[in-house]
Formats: structure tokens, sequence, C-alpha cells
């Protein structure tokens, strides 16, 4: 089988493998890795690893707190403006996430004032084939903070650029593109990511905060939406998704020691994602892709074919063959092959002949 699947994504087979070893028995504990209790040492020394991990992988600064929680990136959506959006916040909408972020924002209770959640950039008009420049952002040098996807998982439209806002605080979900690159947390006050793309399994998401962000959250707000509650109870205010947490650790493990960090992880994923758009740039127009050339994601590739009915065979085909997961979302329509870091190169070569012999029988 080869795993395309957008989210839950596919795991490395060696985390596979360590997880099954752990079910019956975690170590010494005499208990199941899914029967830990979180107010163990066994359970703390998973989620410190987790942690180690992530910074070592990250180069976090020592000023920034990371954070397990539950809900997946959506509650994150709630959660930023609950505890940051005091007078107004802008959000780049360049696709489905973004909009889902800025409808949350629109829609979040004041904590003092008027609320007023802006889009600084659609990518609507466009067709969602493109991230902004710069340039075209509409910005209020007083925002509290400005919030922006780096990758859209659905349309297949990624960007390494984190915009350039003065003294606004950066709010970026990175939950399809987390850990496949190196990325420089000084430019953020908030990234965050759900784990079950890159990082793990679903069921947790990674919150990176700076002491300088906490400073300007609401306080005393609602416990299981505070970032500073959740800091200072490191996580585990409230029983968190051990077994989530723990695949993480394995997971950057496995990016620490095997892939040998995040450069090296980068490399890869460019490598695989340059074989499948170069079989969809080399087929006459056959395959079609959806997102501009430049600003094409290295996790998502989004094509279509020449009609509908072909797209059906297409998948009917393919998924005979053993390919999971082509199917574009629902509501954007298409092929979508989804790269994550676990995807091996095999299963793009596979792809990418079967594409290439699909062309040459229904073109």
């Amino acid at each position: 089988m080869h795993n395309f699947s957008p989210g839950p994504g596919i795991l490395p087979a060696p985390v596979i493998a360590q997880i099954g070893a752990d079910l019956p028995e975690f170590g010494s504990t005499g208990t199941s890795i899914l029967e830990v209790s979180h107010r163990t040492p066994p359970f703390e020394a998973v989620i410190d690893e987790a942690e180690r991990n992530l910074r070592t992988l990250l180069k976090i600064p020592a000023d920034y707190r990371v954070l397990f929680q539950q809900g997946g990136a959506s509650l994150q959506f709630a959660m930023v403006p609950y505890n940051f959006l005091r007078r107004s916040a802008d959000y780049v909408v360049a696709g489905t996430w973004g909009k889902k972020a800025w409808e949350d924002a629109r829609r979040s209770p004041p904590i003092t004032g008027t609320i007023a959640a802006r889009v600084a950039w659609s990518g609507a008009d466009e067709g969602w084939s493109r991230m902004p420049s710069d340039s075209e952002l509409s910005l209020d040098p007083d925002a509290d903070y400005l919030h922006y996807t780096s990758n859209e998982t659905i349309e297949g439209v990624q960007t390494a650029h984190v915009p350039a806002t003065g003294a606004v605080p950066v709010v970026c979900d990175a939950s399809s593109d987390f850990l496949s690159r190196p990325v420089d947390l000084t430019r953020f006050g908030l990234y965050y990511a759900g784990a079950q793309k890159n990082a793990g399994a679903a069921g947790v998401t990674v919150a990176i905060v700076s002491d300088g962000m906490l400073e300007r959250a609401r306080q005393n707000g609602l416990a299981m939406l505070s970032y500073p509650t959740q800091v200072a109870g490191k996580s585990m205010h409230n029983t968190p998704p051990c077994f989530a947490v723990y695949i993480v650790m394995l997971v950057t493990r496995w990016l620490r020691d095997e892939v040998g960090g995040l450069e090296a992880m980068a490399d890869r994923n460019t490598f695989k994602a340059g074989r499948l758009y170069g079989a969809i740039d080399g087929s006459a127009g056959f395959y079609r892709g959806c997102a501009r050339p430049h600003h094409r994601s290295l996790m998502n590739a989004t094509f279509r074919l020449p009609t509908p009915e072909l797209e059906a065979i297409f998948f009917s085909e393919s998924e005979s063959q053993g390919f999971v997961g082509l199917r574009g979302h629902r509501a954007f329509g298409g092929v979508r092959a989804s790269l994550y870091n676990a995807l091996p190169i095999e299963s793009v070569d596979a792809l990418t002949q079967f594409m290439a012999e699909f062309a040459r029988t229904h073109g």
C-alpha cells in the first residue's frame, strides 16, 4: 500500500514497530503504554523527551514554552482570539483553514472594546491558487497579531515566507508542514500544529508560544482555553492525550536520530515533491496543477485530470493498485497526493509510474 492520505497521515515504519512493542508492556512498567498514568515518572519521561526532541529539532529558544494540547488546530482557532484579540487582528485567508481561523476570530467574545478580525488578504478570487506577498497585505500597524496558515492542506498552496509585520506578533498555523523543514521561531509569537500530519497521530496539538506573547494573553480566563493556565500546568492541567504525546516522542526521536534533523528532512521533501510535480508538468497537459508553480505545496500536491469522468476512473484504478488517500477534499475536488515526512520516495515513484501509464492509456 502507498499511503498518500492527507491526515491522519502516514507514520514512519520504525515508529509503528515501536508502538507494537510497547502496546503489551511499556518498558518495565507492567502496563501497556495505553494504560500509563500521566502522573507517574514513566509518562513524565515521555513528555519531557517529546519536548526536548522538539527543542533540538526546531532550535526552540529558551524563552518559548512548548505545550501539548487537545482539540486539534481547530481549537487553536478559538484560543488565539480568546487570549490575544483585544481590539483587532489581521488574518491572511489563503485557503480553507485560514478562512476557518478568521471565522472563529470574528465570532470571538471581546476582551476589551470592540472586536474586529480583519481579512488582510484573501485568495478566494483567484481560486485559492497562491499565497500573498508582503506588499499585498492590508495590515493594521496596531493589530494585536497577524494570523496565517503556512500550508493550506486542501488547496495545496504553501509559503516558507514569514510576513513582515513590524512590532505586530505573528501567529502561524503550521499543521500540515510542521517539522517538514527548519523554521526560525523567533519570528513568531505563537506557532502551532496538529500532530497528525508530520509529528504523530491525531489527538494532540503542539503549541509553541513566546514568553512575550504570554504577557499579552488574557488573564484569569477559562482554564482550558488559557495559554497561561496551560503553561502553568505544564500541559497537564487536565489529563493530556498520553498516547498521542508518546507517538510525538517516537516521531521526533526518528527525525532526530534516523533522518538527521529538519535540514535533511527538508531535502527529502523537496526531492519527493520535485518528482511528483515533474510528472504533472511533463504530462503535456493531461495533469494540471491547481496551485501556481511558485506557490505549490511540498506537502499536498493538488492536480486535476481533463474531465471528472477520467478522475473517477483514476481513483478506481489507483485504489485497486494500492494507492490510498488520493481523492481531493470534497469541497475542492481533483486529486491530492500528500507527501508527508514519513512517505518513502518509493511510493512517489510508484505513483508517477502509475500516472504515466494512466495518461498513456487514457490520454
